[in-house]
């Protein structure tokens, strides 16, 4: 006999206790304090929720759902959850094997044989229903999956009467809205083939007290995900791993870290690119330095430097007064390329400008490409069907039409053509096209089989640092409907701007979860930037908007263009 049980999961109200520091009012007395800059985020405080033990009595459908609750609880290697299982089961279940992520938690579909109110049973099996929409695997990577699945339970009666789970499979359930107070995100940092820019790889790990050493474990003993490896490096060995358990960080938070003695046979650069690499990783683990030592003895470790975006690169606007940076109500020249542009006669569509506003990409109204800098105006590309082209750190210039997304080609500032191979091979069209501020990834927003796509590849790079080839297309997310823009955000998210069935600005982190807020009416290009609140959007009557909290404020008006950096 078979009896179907619908459980409501009350979620955090009802399924956990949250720690939290003590309350306190509003002040009413001393100084003021000065807020965030602008353009600058703040971070929610992080809190782990406990989730309870087995409740008395409970029935089999009803402890699974509190083991599958006790999944958000990931101290001391989940102990709280493995109190639900038997001893055996308690030695082999394997929690950090994978992450499924469920689309909710409020209703799940629990079947369980035979029926909670059979005395007599010994043994039960309970199936759950779940609704699949992402997974995380040992190494923390993060896919985008959907589907629906299910997981089965096998139970045990003890001689108390109470039962426990007997058979399980490894890995954890958890639903979205949980999913991101309970695993945390880094950026472990590789080099590009160059060695000078540090490429964000994103991982995601259980919020646990050891954070720095799950980070340093999955940089030092790691690799990085399939679709980047092809583009980057990395200056730790593989004969050079972790000495120890944990890297132990200080009030000062100094993190020591114990290698293996073949780090002792590394070079003084290596060495160097070694803690630069790491250092960079473990910034959210909240480390401000790292120290190695090889038994005991402390290593001498310099740094290595690295090519960083700009901290305030400005807004970039072509309007009636010509092209500069939006300043205080007026257009700023951008060095020598603002005489330049205004030798153009045609109309302008787009403009892309390198870091050191040295080389602007820009496009005409009728789709030619052009290479200019103080002093030259060189065509590039007058392929028909030209999508808005990007520039790379390496100062090329990336051009492709919308219809043949194979046919990509990157362009040095001395009209030398570079065709790109393995571009897109599966897509039918392709509408936008951004290259990272590493230069070792590209994103765009292609068609594949109809549906379109936001997706990223690798960049290998020949000896001059010119585009050569793109590694395997890997697909961040699915889009409903047609995009107006994309940019970069910082150096591991994406923004599409979408206009349909409502304005919306969407973020994807490459390697994670995305977020959507509504964008101007109107809008029809997006400017990134280091993080979401130094985002612009152009909207159709030349007002360009800023973010500020929740809602768009008109930043400057009557603008014709909004300009981009290189990277972003």
């Amino acid at each position: 006999m078979r009896s179907r049980h619908r459980i409501r999961l009350a979620g955090l109200a009802a399924a956990m206790v949250v720690l939290l520091a003590g309350c306190a009012g509003l002040p009413t007395t001393g100084t003021p304090n000065a807020g965030l800059a602008v353009g600058e985020e703040n971070e929610l405080p992080s809190f782990t929720p406990i989730a309870r033990g087995p409740e008395p009595g409970a029935s089999p459908a009803r402890l699974v759902a509190g083991f599958l609750d006790a999944a958000m609880t990931p101290a001391n290697e989940w102990e709280i959850a493995k109190e639900f299982l038997t001893d055996d089961l308690r030695q082999s279940w394997k929690p950090d094997a994978s992450v499924t992520i469920d689309s909710s938690a409020v209703f799940r579909d629990f079947e369980a044989t035979p029926p909670a109110d059979d005395e007599t049973a010994d043994t039960a099996e309970v199936r759950v229903q779940v609704e699949q929409i992402a997974s995380v695997d040992k190494e923390g990577a993060y896919s985008a999956a959907s589907g629906a699945g299910t997981a089965a339970y096998r139970l045990e009666r003890r001689e108390d009467g109470e039962w426990r789970i007997s058979e399980a499979p490894d890995g954890i359930f958890l639903d979205a809205d949980t999913f991101g107070q309970v695993y945390q995100k880094y950026s472990l940092k590789y080099f590009d083939q160059s060695w000078t820019h540090l490429v964000p790889d994103v991982r995601w790990f259980p919020r646990r007290t050891a954070m720095a050493t799950s980070v340093a474990r999955a940089l030092i003993s790691g690799q990085p995900s399939p679709w980047l490896a092809p583009a980057v490096r990395s200056a730790f060995s593989d004969d050079v791993s972790l000495s120890g358990d944990a890297v132990l960080v200080d009030s000062a938070q100094v993190a020591s870290v114990a290698l293996s003695r073949a780090a002792l046979s590394a070079s003084s650069t290596v060495l160097a690119r070694m803690r630069t690499q790491l250092e960079s990783s473990l910034v959210g683990a909240g480390v401000t330095e790292v120290r190695f030592t090889v038994d005991g003895t402390p290593l001498d470790a310099g740094t290595v430097p690295v090519e960083e975006a700009i901290t305030d690169p400005g807004v970039l606007i072509l309007t009636e007064e010509g092209f500069g940076t939006a300043s205080g109500g007026s257009v700023a020249p951008v060095g020598g390329l603002t005489a330049q542009l205004e030798k153009l006669v045609e109309p302008i569509r787009a403009v892309d400008v390198s870091l050191s506003a040295a080389l602007a990409a820009v496009q005409l109204r009728d789709g030619r490409v052009y290479a200019v800098s103080a002093g030259n105006t060189d065509e590039l590309d007058k392929r028909p069907g030209l999508i808005e082209p990007s520039l790379d750190p390496f100062g090329y210039t990336w051009t492709v039409p919308r219809g043949d997304p194979a046919a990509l080609e990157a362009w040095a500032e001395q009209v030398e053509r570079f065709p790109v191979a393995g571009s897109w091979p599966s897509a039918e069209s392709i509408t936008h096209l951004r290259v990272a501020a590493d230069g070792a990834r590209v994103a765009a927003i292609v068609a594949v089989g109809g549906q379109r796509r936001l997706v990223v590849a690798s960049v290998l790079r020949g000896e001059q640092s010119e585009p050569v080839e793109l590694g395997e297309l890997h697909e961040v997310a699915r889009l409903t409907g047609p995009a107006q823009g994309l940019a970069w955000v910082g150096a591991d998210s994406l923004a599409v701007l979408s206009a349909a069935p409502d304005p919306a600005v969407t973020t994807h982190v490459v390697g994670g979860p995305s977020s959507s807020s509504p964008a101007p009416d109107g809008a029809v290009a997006i400017a990134g930037a280091r993080s979401t609140t130094g985002l612009r959007v152009l909207s159709s009557n030349g007002s360009v908007y800023a973010q500020r909290g929740t809602s768009w404020q008109v930043s400057v008006e009557d603008v014709l263009v909004l300009g981009t950096r290189a990277g972003y």
